[in-house]
Formats: C-alpha cells, structure tokens, sequence
C-alpha cells in the first residue's frame, strides 16, 4: 500500500535542496556533450492490438460490486499518490459516484481490456498491446528518473554509458569510474512494464540485459529501502516517490552527463535519458459516462499544470512549447536535437 495523506505541495522544492545538500555541485565527470535518442521510446499511435470478433461493440460494464458507479478510475504506483484524494474531491463537488482502484501499468491494461474500468493510468508510454481500438490517450506529462544511491556513496556523477554498463554489470566496482569506494557495486531494479516503451528501457532495452547480479523489487517503497540500507547500491526512481517514501530510508540523487534530474530546462531538450511519460486513457464514444470521464482528465491535466513544479512534473503545455510531439491529446515524440 503507497503512502497516505502526504502533503504533495513544496516537495520538488524540498527535495532539490537535500540533494544539493547531501552531494554539493562538485562532480567526479566532465558531462558528455550528449543527446539521448530514444529510437523505441514511443509507440505508434496509429497501430492498434488485434482484439476478438465482437470486442469493439462490447460495451463498459463494471464488476458487480460497483452497482451504481459513474466511473470507474484505475491508477497505478505512481498516480494514485498524485489524485486518490483529488479525484473524491471532484467527484463531491460534480455530484458523482467515482471508484477509484489501484494497480499497476498492466493490471489497468487487463482491465481496459475486459472493459470494466473507465479511466486508466499508464506511468509509461503506452505499449502496441495497449493500444485498444476506441481508446483514446490523453497525456499529463513526464517526470524525470533519478539515479539513486546510499547517502554514503562519495560519487556525484555518472555519463549515461557508465550508468548503462554498470547496469548491465560490465562495471562491477564503484572504484572503476574514479571513486574512492572500492565495494562491489549493487545494482537495485524495478523492471515492471518490461514491454512498453521508456522509462528504464531507454538505459537497457530488455530485462535480460541486465547484470545476473541485479537485486530486482517489485514495489518502490523496496527500491527506496535496499538502496538506502547499502553503501554500494544504486537504483532509480522519480524524485516525488523518492520524497513520498523518504521513511524507507534516506538516498542520494546522482548527477546523469553532469546534470540533476530536476534541471528542468535542460530534460525538455530531450538530452537527459530518463524519465516516465505519465498518460490517461478515455473511451472514444460519444456518450454521458465517456463525456464526464474525458472532462474528469481534463480536470487532473489542468491540475498538473498548476501544481508540477511542487511534484517535479514537466506538463504538457511546457512539453508542446518546448517541441515535444504530439499526435491530438498524447505525447509521442521528443523533440529535434539542437
């Protein structure tokens, strides 16, 4: 279970100071003159799943034990902390019955295939098998992924190959890229949404490339936790979960090419090599349920807008400014390099 009624407010402010804090400005790296192009990053819109004979005119219906819903909402790790208090909110203020799940990329995906849900989450772009006919993708924005590693780790920065081959175990001590720790390095994964696109596949594209050494978690709370109780770890994860679940332990953020994940000038260029793509889905149909879950969107998208600097989002009006492409409502590309 994630964590509840954590004041979201002034966390990325917070967070930047303490990891300024913990590992100063100096780096151990000249930063790469780098630009990360994610070849896979996205999927094709425009490319749906093959579904059964009779799918597509199947309509919605909940589970049983949601009689008298409007919508159903099903998040996932990392957007039921961002809206499990909003969307009841929303849902009091419009006169709605709105049940909110929690899942996972792909336990939203089995349920929007079953048609049982609404409105469903993906922390990741979406995927060639999620992409339903009649479903449509609205985007939120992306958050960048931080390197992380235990408070005592004396290291600062690391260039995206030394963060890939340390990954894939090709460097196997913190000595061999210049630091005075001379343990055998740990690598922590979360390898979840092993089949869609960005997030940890733009630094190695399947789960098998992947060092044998590798202590892989499932949740985040475990990611935070293993990394923090050992000075030879390293992980990744968001810096909002990071600070949501700072009672696992604390950790230090890694400079990736010379550069903080919360540089948010520099991650919309498109250079930094990792972050989530955050979406929301909707059913394409023109009809009472699917016109209240669309403005349901349009009301947590409005929300990010105002609110992504305290939760270390990029929303999708800095994404459009900055020449991130979209195709109607979903993020599908980064932007040209300089």
């Amino acid at each position: 279970m994630l964590t509840k009624n954590v004041p979201i407010l002034g966390i990325a402010h917070r967070f930047m100071l303490s990891a300024m804090l913990v590992f100063g400005s100096a780096s151990l790296f000249a930063a790469d003159d780098h630009h990360h192009s994610h070849d896979s990053g996205f999927s094709d819109p425009a490319v749906f799943t093959k579904v059964p004979d009779g799918w597509t005119s199947k309509p919605i219906k909940h589970i049983d034990k949601y009689p008298n819903v409007d919508l159903v909402v099903s998040l996932g790790q990392q957007s039921y902390p961002l809206f499990y208090d909003l969307i009841p909110e929303y849902a009091r203020e419009n006169n709605l019955n709105i049940v909110v799940e929690q899942g996972t990329c792909g336990i939203t995906s089995g349920r929007l295939l079953k048609k049982k849900v609404d409105v469903g989450a993906f922390c990741c772009p979406p995927g060639k098998n999620d992409r339903l006919p009649g479903l449509k993708f609205y985007s939120l924005g992306i958050s960048p992924i931080a390197l992380i590693v235990n408070t005592e780790n004396p290291l600062s920065n690391v260039s995206s190959k030394q963060a890939k081959e340390i990954f894939e175990g090709e460097i196997s001590r913190w000595s061999e890229i210049g630091s005075s720790n001379n343990q055998l390095i740990k690598p922590v994964g979360r390898l979840h949404c092993k089949t869609r696109p960005g997030h940890w596949r733009s630094m190695l594209k399947s789960g098998d490339d992947f060092s044998p050494r590798l202590f892989e978690v499932g949740v985040i709370p475990d990611m935070i936790s293993q990394v923090s109780r050992s000075a030879s770890s390293i992980g990744w994860e968001t810096p909002l979960m990071v600070e949501l679940h700072q009672k696992k332990g604390k950790v230090k953020v890694l400079k990736i090419d010379g550069h903080l994940p919360f540089e948010i000038d520099y991650v919309l260029t498109g250079k930094y090599p990792l972050y989530r793509s955050y979406t929301l889905t909707a059913w394409d149909k023109k009809s009472k349920t699917n016109r209240e879950a669309v403005k349901l969107i349009r009301y947590l998208q409005q929300h990010i807008e105002k609110t992504h600097k305290e939760i270390s989002f990029i929303p999708v009006s800095r994404l459009k400014k900055a020449g991130w492409v979209f195709v109607g409502d979903e993020l599908v590309g980064e932007p040209e390099p300089n």
